[in-house]
C-alpha cells in the first residue's frame, strides 16, 4: 500500500496546521479562522515547504459547504424563508447590482474588457456561505429575525450566481471562438424544435430547472426524506442513522447539481429544510456537526492556499480598491437597503457586516472568467486576495457594527419629529420594528437573571414566576422574546456573553444568575463575566459532563447541575423504594422529568 497519498497528506497537513495556528489565534484573542487561513497560505504553492494538493483541497472544502448549508436548512423552515422574501429578494438583487457596478467601474479603470469587468463585479458582489453562517452561529443569530433575513439574502445571492454561471458562458459564446459553450437543456430544446433560443431561452430554461428542483423537493422531498429518516431511526442503529444523514445531504446536493444545474450548497440547504419538518431534525444536526466543522476548516485552508502574498507588493492600489468595494461599498449598500425597508438599525448593521466579505462563488466565477478568456489573471488574483483580506477583516467589521449600534439607535431616537407627524397614529406594520431595537435597562434590583429559555430554562422560569420571584430572561430568539413578553415576563434580546447585555439586565444589583444554555463554552464566558461584575452573585449553571462541571466552577459558577447525574440519582431513589422499602422522595417524578428533558442534545435548544 503506497504511503505517499495526496488525499491523506492534504487532510492531515491542513487539519493539523489549522489546529495549531487556530489555537494560537484564539490565544491571541483573534478568531480561529484567521489561523485556518494562515495555515492555508503556509501549505499553498506560494510559500516554501510542504505544498498540499491544490485540486483535492477545494473538493474537500466543498463537502464542508454542503454540510454547513444542510445544517442551516435543518434550522430553517419554508415559512421562515417565505417570511423574509419581501426584503431578501429585492435587497439582494439591489446589492448585487450596486457591487457589480462598482467592480465594473474598477475593471474599466484598469483597462479590462466589459465582459471581464462585469465578471469581476459579480465576483465581488456575492458573500461567502461559510463565513456568513459561521459569523451568525458564533453570535447565535441564525434563528433570530435578522439571522433569517441574512440567510434568505444569501439564498437569493446563490440563486443569482447559479443563473450567472449559466449566462456567462452563453454570453461568451455569442462571439464564437474556442470558449463557446451552450447550456445543455436549451441546446436540446433548440435541436428538437429547430430554434435558436438565444440568451432569453437560456434564462427561461435555467429558471425552469431551478423551479423543477424546488418543486420536487417541496412536493416529494418533504415526504420521502423525513419518512426515510424515521425508518432508519426505527432500526436502532446510530451508525446507520448518521450514514443516512450524510447520504441525504451529499446525495441531494450532488443530484441537484448534476440534474438541475443548481449549486451544491443550494441543494443541501433544501434537503435540510425539508428534513427540518421532522422531529428527528435536531438529532440529524447533532450527528452531522463534527464532520461539518472539520470540513468547514478545510474550506478556509483551501482559500488560504490560493493566496499569493506577492500581490500585496505588486498591485497595492487595485487591491486596496477591491477590498474597499467588498468591505465598505457592499456593507454600506446593504445597510441603506435594509433601512429603506424600514427595518431596525440593529438588523441593518448585522446584514451589512455579514455581507462584507466574499468566498466560494467568487472563486468559481473568477476561474470561469479566466477560462473563458473574459477576465485577465490579474483580476482573479485581486479577487482571491480580496477574499482573504475581507474574511480576516469580517470579525472586525462585526466588532465595529456592535459598537456603532448603540450610537446609531440613540441618534435615531433623538431625531426631531415634525408636529403633524406626531399627531398621526403609528402604523401597525411599524410596531414590531420599534419593539425589536427599543432596548432599555431593567429597573429590577435583587432579582434573578435567567439566561436561555429553552426546555430547561422554561421550567426554571415558570417556577420563578409561580413563586413570585422577580426575574428577567436573556434570550437571542426573537420568537421566544415575543412569547415571553406576551406572558408578561421581562425579556432582553441578545447574547449574555456581551457585557452590554448583562449591564442592561442590571447584573450588578442581581442576586442570582441562572445559565440554562446548553453550550458550555458560552456558559463559561457568561459565568466569568457575571462573577467579574458582581462578585457576590449566586451563579447556577448546567453541564453534560464532569469536565464541564469543573470548567464552569473554575469560571465562577457556584452550583452546576449535570443532567446525567440527576437522572441516575432519580433512578437509584426509585429502585431503593422497591428493594429496600425506603421513604419515597417527594417530587421525584418532577425531578426526573426535568433531568431527562435536560440531557438529549447540546444542540437541541
Amino acid at each position: 500500500m503506497p504511503h505517499d497519498t495526496p488525499l491523506i497528506s492534504t487532510i492531515v497537513g491542513g487539519l493539523v496546521l489549522a489546529f495549531i495556528l487556530g489555537a494560537l489565534a484564539n490565544r491571541l484573542r483573534m478568531p480561529p479562522l484567521v489561523g485556518y487561513l494562515v495555515a492555508g497560505v503556509l501549505v499553498g504553492p506560494h510559500t516554501p515547504g510542504y505544498v498540499a494538493d491544490q485540486s483535492l483541497a477545494p473538493e474537500l472544502a466543498e463537502i464542508g459547504v454542503i454540510l454547513l448549508m444542510f445544517g442551516v436548512g435543518l434550522h430553517f423552515s419554508l415559512k421562515d424563508l417565505l417570511s423574509v422574501r419581501g426584503i431578501a429578494v429585492p435587497g439582494a438583487v439591489a446589492q448585487i447590482a450596486f457591487a457589480t457596478l462598482l467592480g465594473w467601474g474598477l475593471g474599466a479603470l484598469m483597462g479590462w474588457p466589459t465582459g471581464g469587468s462585469l465578471v469581476f463585479g459579480l465576483a465581488l458582489s456575492v458573500a461567502s456561505t461559510v463565513v456568513l453562517l459561521k459569523a451568525l452561529q458564533e453570535r447565535r443569530l441564525v434563528e433570530t429575525d435578522r439571522g433569517k433575513i441574512a440567510v434568505g439574502w444569501l439564498i437569493v445571492e446563490d440563486l443569482a450566481m447559479v443563473l450567472a454561471l449559466v449566462l456567462i458562458p452563453a454570453a461568451a459564446s455569442l462571439g464564437g471562438g474556442e470558449h463557446a459553450t451552450v447550456e445543455p437543456l436549451s441546446a436540446a430544446v433548440g435541436r428538437l424544435f429547430g430554434l435558436d433560443l438565444g440568451i432569453g431561452g437560456i434564462i427561461v430554461m435555467t429558471l425552469i430547472k431551478v423551479a423543477l428542483f424546488v418543486g420536487l423537493m417541496l412536493v416529494f422531498g418533504r415526504r420521502i426524506i423525513p419518512w426515510t429518516m424515521h425508518r432508519i431511526a426505527h432500526t436502532g442503529s446510530r451508525e446507520l442513522f448518521r450514514l443516512g444523514v450524510l447520504a441525504i445531504a451529499l446525495g441531494v446536493a450532488f443530484g441537484a447539481s448534476k440534474m438541475f444545474g443548481v449549486s451544491l450548497a443550494l441543494g443541501a440547504f433544501f434537503a435540510g429544510m425539508v428534513l427540518a419538518e421532522s422531529e428527528l431534525s435536531h438529532r440529524a444536526a447533532q450527528e452531522s456537526l463534527p464532520l461539518r466543522d472539520a470540513f468547514a476548516v478545510l474550506f478556509f485552508v483551501s482559500v488560504g492556499m490560493l493566496f499569493d502574498p506577492n500581490i500585496l507588493v505588486e498591485k497595492p492600489l487595485p487591491l486596496l480598491a477591491t477590498v474597499f468595494i467588498i468591505v465598505i461599498g457592499k456593507s454600506i449598500a446593504a445597510f441603506l437597503i435594509v433601512l429603506l425597508f424600514r427595518k431596525p438599525v440593529g438588523t441593518a448593521l448585522t446584514i451589512s457586516a455579514s455581507l462584507g466579505q466574499i468566498g466560494e462563488f467568487s472563486f468559481i466565477l473568477a476561474t470561469l472568467g479566466v477560462a473563458l478568456g473574459l477576465l485577465p489573471e490579474e483580476g482573479r488574483d485581486l479577487i482571491l486576495a480580496g477574499a482573504i483580506i475581507s474574511i480576516i477583516l469580517n470579525p472586525l467589521l462585526f466588532y465595529v457594527c456592535d459598537h456603532l449600534r448603540p450610537m446609531l439607535e440613540r441618534t435615531k431616537r433623538d431625531e426631531p419629529v415634525a408636529e403633524p407627524m406626531a399627531e398621526k397614529l403609528p402604523e401597525p406594520a411599524d410596531e414590531p420594528v420599534a419593539e425589536e431595537d427599543d432596548v432599555h435597562p431593567t429597573a429590577l434590583r435583587g432579582h434573578a437573571i435567567l439566561v436561555g429559555y429553552g426546555r430547561v430554562g422554561g421550567i426554571v422560569g415558570q417556577n420563578l414566576k409561580s413563586s413570585s420571584t422577580p426575574f428577567l430572561v436573556i434570550e437571542d430568539s426573537d420568537k421566544r422574546i415575543g412569547e415571553l413578553r406576551d406572558q408578561g415576563i421581562e425579556a432582553i434580546s441578545g447574547n449574555a456573553v456581551s457585557r452590554e447585555v448583562l449591564d442592561l439586565a442590571n447584573i450588578a444589583a442581581a442576586r442570582s444568575l441562572v445559565v440554562a444554555i446548553p453550550n458550555a463554552f458560552e456558559a463559561c464566558r457568561v459565568a466569568e463575566q457575571g462573577r467579574a461584575i458582581n462578585p457576590s452573585i449566586l451563579i447556577v449553571a448546567r453541564a453534560h459532563s464532569d469536565a464541564e462541571v469543573d470548567e464552569l466552577k473554575e469560571y465562577g459558577a457556584d452550583t452546576v447541575i449535570m443532567g446525567e447525574r440527576e437522572i441516575a440519582m432519580g433512578m437509584v431513589d426509585r429502585l431503593a423504594q422497591v428493594h429496600h422499602d425506603s421513604v419515597p422522595y417527594e417530587g421525584e417524578a418532577e425531578t426526573a422529568t426535568i433531568a431527562a428533558e435536560e440531557t438529549p442534545s447540546p444542540d437541541k435548544e
